[in-house]
């Protein structure tokens, strides 16, 4: 029976007999908790604070406020599946990775309902809550346990077009209530089972990777959805020679294929992987995956069986958690703003958002639908049909090949969904340096690539004026290495695509060797590195530095470009005037500096910026100059970059640049494969 209201059940003493399954129905969805007793983790899965709702002034929407401690109980878990509720405790399982996402599965499978299964043992009661789009919580039914029960609600999807999940809470009666094991389940068992082969890039980090392969091989349910694991070493630290290698690949077994090749990039080794898994013609997926990170294997399990359940192929992407704040959600959904041709999150969303602070339960916009134009490659499940239709990753090293492919693929008529209750913990890019390192010269020329490809405005809407914009901070900045290497991607742009795989294994050594000749990119470990700093005349009246806002910009930028024409007065190349945190290096406040001292966003060191009034101009001179070039030849840019497109993506181009014979044997599971 389909269930949308209210209801009150009583389970009683010994098994609850239960209607025999019809066939139609596939578990799709899984109640775990944490295999480790990591109290960062915890509030993910279960929510242990006390919570009851309020309307807000105008009765638009329902918050949940906390009425008591916030409680880690690193003893409830009491299993991967099961959960121990004290007597008179209410825990709830509303929560990222135990509550189900019905309005993605209403929006994108072939379900119309789901079915809640559970197994409960003791006494107290279970109750099932809804959420809408607005985030406001609805009972849907409830149990009373006294005993063993076997729990089951077959539930309507209906009502969750806009957004939406389904939960339950668990109370604790007299003597408390154990969860045995639960999970949510959908009709949708006329579809085979699919599998996946992941594709793990992995460049010098072998201590990461030998850590994820022992995650996956320790988790049954999710090496049972996978044919294969191809880890593509692209570094000079091989991880075959990393201690725990050889134990981690014995578990996995056939299942695990090392290939060695030269450094490709990001894009060079998840190519490789799509090639793989398409020339062995098994398996339904390729997953792609990040070596830096940590999983939740049962991620895993839920985007294949997502991606069986869909309508028609769909890219199925996992969120991301910050690694190093593991209960904070850094990315939800992504979306790229065609007019500037920009990525960010998508609208309404809240980046870098805390889950141990405010669950969801009491964060409304999580209960929205975030509609999504692309997912990272930290992890992201392509099926194999799209892949053969259009094409592998671009040759692009790194930046844009991932938000470029969901782009490609949407225009052949493929979506991608950002998937609730899969993620991966990965290193957070707010703590990176890549738009001043030797990323500027990718972050540069993939995104106008990506533009040319993609934009449906006339030379890519504001792209121009704010790539040009972009270069003046970068100048002014004192960030000439930068600025050097934006004005390098553009040069290359303006070759054409078959510069594309020619360049794609020597680019970053080339770019890497100009930081010789650039002191601002030079980076010291070393706490006096650099002299200390002198500062001349303080600020007028001892004010800070601001922004420069809408009214003051035009006069501002003037009087600044001009400053930045003239001699450097004093001793700012033998002692810097300033020592600036990442923090508070902004372009505005270090355009009023000849030299500074300036942390990198990792803490791992610093550089000494240096005003270059020479530099300055010929580097300024010369990204006006290729602007105007972009600008005048974007049609005929745009042409060739796309009547190439096929051949620049296909598995012809990239067995070229892999050195591989395609009427050649294909290696088989298991193997090694070194450089060739």
């Amino acid at each position: 029976m389909s269930l949308d209201v209210s209801q009150e059940r009583a389970g009683t003493s010994g098994s609850t007999a239960l209607a025999p399954d019809d066939g139609r129905w596939r578990e799709v969805h899984r109640v775990v908790f944490p295999s480790g007793a990591d109290v960062d983790v915890l509030p993910l899965y279960v929510d242990f604070a006390q919570s009851e709702g309020y309307s807000d002034a105008d009765g638009e929407s329902v918050q949940f406020v906390s009425t008591g401690a916030e409680v880690h109980d690193t003893e409830a878990a009491g299993t991967r599946r099961s959960l121990k509720v004290p007597e008179g405790r209410r825990y709830s399982l509303g929560t990222y990775f135990n509550a189900f996402p019905a309005s993605y599965w209403r929006r994108w499978t072939r379900a119309e309902s789901v079915r809640f299964d559970g197994s409960f043992e003791g006494r107290g009661t279970v109750v099932v809550y809804k959420s809408n789009a607005r985030g406001q919580r609805q009972r849907v039914t409830s149990w009373h346990v006294d005993g063993t029960a076997q729990l089951r609600e077959e539930l309507t999807l209906a009502p969750f077009a806009d957004g939406g999940w389904y939960w339950v809470d668990l109370v604790g009666g007299a003597e408390g209530l154990r969860l045995v094991e639960a999970s949510w389940s959908a009709p949708v068992a006329d579809v085979a089972p699919g599998r996946a082969t992941i594709g793990i890039t992995t460049l010098n980090r072998p201590d990461f990777l030998v850590r994820l392969l022992d995650a996956l091989g320790a988790d049954e349910s999710a090496l049972a959805v996978l044919d294969e694991i191809i880890v593509v070493d692209q570094g000079t630290q091989k991880v075959r020679d990393q201690p725990g290698y050889d134990e981690a690949a014995a578990v996995l077994g056939d299942k695990l294929r090392l290939i060695e090749q030269a450094n490709l990039g990001g894009s060079g080794g998840f190519a490789r992987s799509m090639f793989e898994t398409v020339r062995a013609d098994r398996s339904r997926y390729v997953l792609l995956m990040d070596d830096d990170i940590e999983i939740e294997p049962e991620g895993i399990v839920r985007a294949v069986q997502f991606g069986d359940a869909c309508r028609r192929p769909t890219i199925v992407g996992g969120h991301m958690f910050d690694l190093y704040e593991r209960s904070v959600l850094h990315a939800l959904g992504e979306q790229v703003n065609l007019y500037r041709f920009f990525w960010g999150p998508a609208r309404g969303l809240h980046a870098d958002h805390n889950l141990a602070a405010s669950n969801l339960r009491q964060t409304p916009f999580m209960h929205r639908r975030v509609d999504v134009d692309y997912n990272g490659w930290w992890m992201c499940l392509i099926p194999t049909e799209v892949v053969r239709e259009v094409g592998l990753s671009l040759p692009v090293f790194i930046k844009w090949d991932d938000a470029e492919y969901s782009l490609r693929a949407a225009e052949a008529g493929y979506s991608t969904v950002s998937l609730p209750g899969a993620c991966v913990w990965h290193v957070s890019w707010t703590d990176k340096d890549d738009t001043i390192d030797w990323q500027a010269y990718y972050h540069q020329r993939n995104r106008f690539l990506a533009a040319m490809l993609h934009s449906p405005y006339e030379r890519g809407g504001r792209l121009l004026r704010e790539a040009l914009n972009g270069d003046v901070k970068h100048l002014i900045s004192m960030q000439y290495y930068a600025q050097a290497l934006r004005n390098r991607g553009l040069r290359d742009l303006l070759e054409g695509p078959e510069h594309l795989h020619r360049t794609l294994g020597s680019t970053l050594g080339e770019v890497r060797a100009q930081r010789a000749d650039f002191p601002d990119a030079n980076v010291s470990t070393e706490p006096d590195a650099f002299p200390r700093p002198r500062r001349g005349k303080p600020p007028h009246k001892g004010r800070e530095p601001k922004a420069p806002n809408r009214l003051t910009l035009l006069p501002w930028a003037g009087k600044t470009v001009l400053r930045q024409l003239l001699p450097t007065g004093g001793e700012t190349d033998e002692r810097p005037q300033v020592t600036l945190p990442a923090a508070e290096a902004k372009w505005w406040e270090l355009s009023l500096y000849d030299s500074a001292v300036v942390s990198m966003a990792d803490g791992k060191g610093t550089a000494w910026y240096r005003r270059d009034p020479q530099r300055f101009r010929a580097l300024l001179a010369e990204a006006v100059d290729l602007h105007r070039r972009v600008f005048t030849d974007w049609a005929r840019l745009r042409e060739e970059y796309k009547r190439a497109l096929p051949e620049v993506t296909s598995m012809q181009a990239w067995a070229r640049t892999f050195g591989i014979d395609l009427d050649a044997e294909p290696a088989r599971p298991g193997s090694h494969q070194p450089e060739g």
